[in-house]
């Protein structure tokens, strides 16, 4: 049994879990319709079952900072990149039916030490990686109180060592300009924040 969810354009053949830990791997048999209107042969896909997650990038719009956190990720020292990585709060949901805005203000505290103020700003929903993963990460902008903000955080149950990073926006800009953030969901809640700060700050009585 297959537990994607029926298309007109695609024909599931057989699905069976490869591995399963941390993550899941799914190996997929499938055709999809083509651009021709006729059907593909035979595809064989491995797909990693991550699931649903949440970013939101944290904003103090009384001293125009952002606070953002960093921590020890091995994937990237494989491409190149440096393995401490600067990004915004993020964390996936762990329960079914689990609220996105739930999971945001959980990892704000989890992650940052912060509690955000008011409603969360949704940004968009997007998918990181459509070429191998299911996951689906929701974006928000959540105003906070960055004054005191700092140390070091995480679940001590998932070894969790995350230090809190705060900059104003102005530095912000510079790293970005710089490709000094190098993880998608960072750069698109930090791009989306550089194109409303002003918007934000006269919205939460700012200027």
């Amino acid at each position: 049994m297959s537990d994607i969810p029926e298309h007109p354009d695609v024909r599931v053949l057989a699905q069976e879990v490869a591995f399963k830990r941390h993550l899941r791997l799914d190996v997929v048999r499938f055709r999809h319709r083509l651009f021709s209107g006729e059907w593909s042969g035979e595809r064989v896909w491995d797909i990693v079952r991550r699931g649903a997650s949440v970013a939101v990038v944290l904003y103090d719009p009384d001293r125009d900072a952002v606070v953002l956190v960093e921590q020890f990720r091995l994937a990237p020292l494989m491409t190149g990149f440096t393995p401490w990585v600067v990004e915004v709060v993020a964390g996936l949901v762990d329960h079914e039916g689990e609220a996105d805005e739930d999971v945001a203000r959980r990892e704000a505290v989890e992650e940052a030490g912060l509690e955000v103020l008011g409603e969360l700003i949704p940004i968009q929903r997007y998918t990181p990686t459509p070429g191998d993963s299911d996951q689906a990460t929701m974006l928000f902008c959540g105003r906070v109180d960055s004054r005191g903000a700092g140390g070091v955080y995480g679940v001590a149950d998932e070894d969790e060592d995350i230090r809190v990073v705060v900059k104003p926006l102005a530095e912000i800009e510079s790293m970005v300009d710089a490709g000094a953030i190098d993880n998608g969901h960072s750069l698109i809640c930090l791009y989306w924040l550089i194109r409303h700060r002003d918007e934000l700050r006269r919205k939460w009585g700012a200027m």
